[in-house]
């Protein structure tokens, strides 16, 4: 509110002054009368209320589920899928997960059937054999975000993805090369799918590469988690003559089996697989694989909920992390890539090689796992020439295997001794 004055300015003599100051004041008076007044209609006039609806935006939640093969326990594969799933639901306030363990495929349908039903609409499927069930279950649910780990099989729908080990098998088998004393370098193989063959195979070329004599013994057991066929195929093994030991199983029983020879004074040295499993053979763990799964989850997930990935544009999404990305690491435990017990003796035995002359087994470990961790890959151990048992030469020399290649092995090395049985 404004309020206007008109001042008015009086001419006076000397003799009207006295009157002129009276006159004055009243004025004064009036004018004060006058503000006061407005000032208090003012406050009494009633306050509006402006109603206007202000949208506030609600953070949405995500629903994400895991389906394993084998218990959460297992200190393998399933275990290393779990803390994954812990990692991202930790970071993102708005993801909401859960998981179910210890599933067959026969089972994966009608689990996936039941995650749908909660309101889960984005779903990982973590081994190979869930392939086929989940590519029929995502065209069921066409609504629904699938990935599934270590298949190739896509849809609009359904993306893939894979911490790759084989760059890490191939040095654990550089180590095994000098560490054996037979020439026998031992291996347990869970089921006979290519991935676990591309291993056998990188870890038998990192053994030739330092020992061209040794040959990898291989004992399928048909399971990923059977700590009692692991323990029964390693003591075979060591039977047969094998002191160091590899394996594909996700329990520590190998590694258990190992430090127990050792303990007896039969020295048997191993390499862990997928959890840290140093504490298990203090004395004979010498290296291991590392995964860090979270690496790959927290990018899918991110993706799912900025709506980069989506329901129709995942039939080319396959990730194929390595060394280069974060997503594996060399080590029996988690920043020690090599057990201290074993530098000297990697340190002592020297080689000569045919690109480094000569050099330590330790520092060729390491050479090498600089080159891999390098952003353009600079060295890679399916290159040729690479034959297999047979004689057949399978990787041209100079040339890489590709992916496609890698990722349908069916196979062996020529310095592996096993055969690779149908049926997994």
């Amino acid at each position: 509110m404004k309020i206007r004055f008109k001042w008015l300015l009086y001419k006076v003599s000397v003799g009207d002054s006295m009157s002129a100051v009276k006159y004055g004041n009243l004025i004064a008076v009036a004018v004060i009368a006058l503000i006061v007044g407005a000032a208090i209609s003012y406050a009494l006039i009633p306050p509006k209320v402006i109603e206007k609806e202000v949208p506030v935006e609600v953070e949405r939640e995500l629903k994400a589920a895991w389906i394993y093969v084998g218990p959460i326990g297992d200190l393998g594969w399933t275990h290393a899928h779990d803390v994954g799933r812990r990692y991202v639901e930790n970071k993102f306030k708005w993801l909401k997960t859960t998981y179910v363990e210890s599933v067959k495929a026969g089972e994966v349908e009608a689990v996936i059937d039941m995650l749908v039903e909660q309101g889960y609409t984005v779903i990982f499927t973590t081994s190979f054999e869930f392939m086929n069930p989940t590519i029929e279950a995502a065209s069921k649910y066409p609504n629904v975000v699938f990935f599934h780990c270590s298949g190739y099989m896509r849809a609009p729908n359904v993306g893939t993805y894979f911490a790759e080990f084989y760059q890490l098998y191939y040095l654990n088998g550089l180590m095994a090369g000098a560490l054996t004393k037979t020439n026998k370098v031992g291996y347990v193989a869970a089921h006979p799918i290519p991935e676990v063959i591309r291993h056998i195979n990188a870890f038998a070329l990192g053994v030739k590469e330092v020992n061209p004599n040794a040959e990898v013994h291989v004992v399928w057991i048909h399971e990923w988690y059977a700590p009692q066929l692991a323990r029964e195929a390693a003591e075979a093994l060591i039977a047969q003559g094998c002191d160091v030991l590899a394996f594909t199983e996700d329990s520590p029983t190998v590694v258990e089996v190992a430090q127990e020879h050792y303990n007896l004074g039969e020295p048997i040295y191993v390499f862990s697989h997928y959890s840290p499993m140093l504490s298990y053979g203090p004395d004979v763990c010498v290296s291991g694989q590392l995964v860090h799964w979270e690496k790959i989850y927290e990018d899918i997930i991110a993706k799912v909920y900025a709506g980069a990935y989506n329901t129709t544009n995942l039939e080319n999404v396959d990730y194929w992390w390595m060394l280069r990305e974060g997503a594996v690491e060399l080590g029996a435990d988690f920043g020690v890539p090599i057990n201290p017990k074993f530098i000297p003796v990697l340190k002592e035995k020297v080689i000569d090689h045919p690109e480094f002359g000569e050099i330590s087994v330790y520092d060729l470990v390491m050479r090498r796992l600089e080159q891999m961790s390098e952003p353009t890959v600079l060295f890679d151990p399916f290159t040729g020439p690479i034959y297999d048992q047979n004689g057949n030469l399978r990787v041209p020399a100079g040339q890489r295997a590709c992916h496609d290649e890698l990722w349908t092995m069916n196979w062996f090395v020529d310095n592996v001794v096993g055969t690779i049985p149908s049926g997994g």
